[in-house]
């Protein structure tokens, strides 16, 4: 049996770079730097020689490893670049802060008690941390006792060699709740144009997938379970984006329920050729005594700019989205606030496909087009979804503030904002939850959608979300 510890601290004195296997390391690396930010505090446990962490995106950075020649290497490599690096085993972490980003690589291979150091990682989480966790396929482990067998690859200690569910297992039996599993890389070594071709698009694929070399599993703590700790820890804003919709005003407000620590209603209107405007006006002296009612009028054009000009004056702890013609009904909004407040996910999107729906609530090709989008998504994000055109979105607003951030790197070609809002969800590593409604039959006015116009748009996008999502 090879004893670990001195193992590493030789390797460490040995190995001054990583030029044979600079491929492999920049692929992990950049595959976290894609959910890592400028602004969040990074703990990396079992950070080497801390070439993943001085590659990455974080305002405060922190590596433990339990080799102290690793460590020492770490501090000569990167100690002028801000980077804390501690010597400490991960078994027993004692680290006495939270952090919003953990990664775990190339790690759970080696470690004896693998629930004791994700317990021990526990500790460091705050109740939106994410946790990211990178290992081996296990098809992989005859290649690779193969490959250090002939010398081609440096011999390593006894691993564990685990599956993906058992991986997800100890994660939820030490407090974490898995939302996403990835697997990556097909062909560890570089050659030009092939590497490139196997990697970035036919490991993406069903089937090849299969082969790939790393695995991800993606956590968050645990949500809190006591009902009295959160139902009324939030203020929520609902903005509501109306055009010609005079009809549903009063409606929207008699039927949403009061939830949470206060509720503010925004009414945004945009470019009605009915009296909707004036309805607003009316309908917020008249319950000026009762709601927290804010207005105004969007200066461009389609939902997603009426949305952003809603959130530009939102004040609640809590963003959503109601459509102004009811078609998800207001009294199923504070599901959303539960499931959003009580920590089960960061981004709760509604769904229309589950329950039966009002016989002309939604058209028949409108119908296949969702179904369509729902599978591209899944794949494309690697998160389950039943249905993406839901208007009904909700996310905290300090993650929507750092969703604007980053919205540069998708750009704004969105005229619904439901795509923008996923995208940007899932580059912030968020937890994206669906919850179901019945989807109700129109009382009032017409739908603002072209299905082949709008489903044209529609289709660009998922195929530009490719580029920026998947294929990276």
């Amino acid at each position: 049996m090879i004893d670990k510890i001195k193992y590493f601290n030789d390797l460490a004195a040995k190995r001054k770079n990583r030029l044979i296997n600079n491929y492999y390391w920049k692929e992990i690396t950049d595959y976290v730097n894609y959910f890592s930010h400028e602004d969040i505090s990074v703990l990396e446990v079992g950070c080497g020689s801390g070439d993943l962490l001085a590659k990455i995106e974080g305002a405060q950075k922190t590596g433990i490893d339990f080799s102290e020649e690793y460590i020492k290497w770490a501090k000569e490599k990167h100690g002028n670049k801000g980077i804390e690096f501690i010597l400490m085993d991960a078994n027993n972490i004692t680290l006495n802060k939270k952090y919003d980003l953990i990664i775990v690589s190339n790690l759970i291979g080696f470690v004896d008690d693998i629930q004791n150091v994700f317990e021990q990682i526990h500790q460091c989480c705050h109740e939106n941390t994410k946790v990211i966790v990178q290992y081996y396929n296990s098809f992989w482990e005859p290649i690779i006792k193969l490959s250090e067998l002939l010398g081609i690859k440096q011999k390593t200690p006894w691993q564990n060699w685990l599956s993906t569910r058992d991986i997800n297992n100890l994660l939820f039996v030490s407090g974490f709740d898995v939302f996403r599993n990835t697997k990556r890389l097909i062909f560890p070594l570089y050659i030009p144009i092939l590497s490139f071709i196997l990697n970035k698009y036919l490991a993406k694929f069903p089937f090849f997938r299969f082969f790939s070399l790393n695995i991800y599993s993606f956590a968050k703590p645990l949500p809190e379970t006591h009902t009295e700790k959160y139902e009324n820890k939030y203020s929520t804003t609902v903005v509501i984006p109306a055009r010609n919709e005079s009809g549903n005003i009063e409606n929207a407000i008699l039927r949403l329920p009061k939830f949470g620590k206060h509720v503010e209603i925004i009414f945004i209107e945009g470019n009605s050729t009915d009296d909707t405007w004036q309805k607003i006006q009316e309908i917020q002296k008249k319950y000026s005594a009762t709601h927290d009612i804010k207005i105004g009028q969007q200066k461009g054009k389609g939902k997603a700019d009426a949305v952003r000009e809603g959130y530009k004056i939102a004040t609640g702890d809590i963003l959503m989205i109601l459509d102004a013609d009811l078609t998800v009904p207001p009294e199923d909004i504070p599901k959303f606030y539960n499931a959003i407040a009580s920590g089960k996910g960061d981004f709760i999107n509604g769904t229309r496909l589950v329950y039966p729906m009002d016989k002309e609530a939604m058209r028949f090709l409108n119908y296949l087009g969702n179904h369509f989008f729902s599978w591209a998504f899944t794949w494309l994000l690697d998160q389950r979804f039943k249905d993406t055109l839901c208007g009904t979105k909700v996310m905290f607003r300090k993650d929507y503030i750092k969703l604007t951030k980053n919205r540069k790197y998708f750009g704004e070609f969105d005229p619904f904002g439901d795509f923008d809002l996923l995208f940007g969800a899932h580059k912030l590593n968020l937890k994206i939850v669906e919850v179901p409604i019945r989807y109700r039959e129109r009382t009032y006015g017409e739908t603002n959608i072209s299905r082949f116009k709008h489903g044209l748009i529609l289709l660009r996008m998922c195929a530009f979300a490719s580029r920026k999502c998947k294929f990276i």
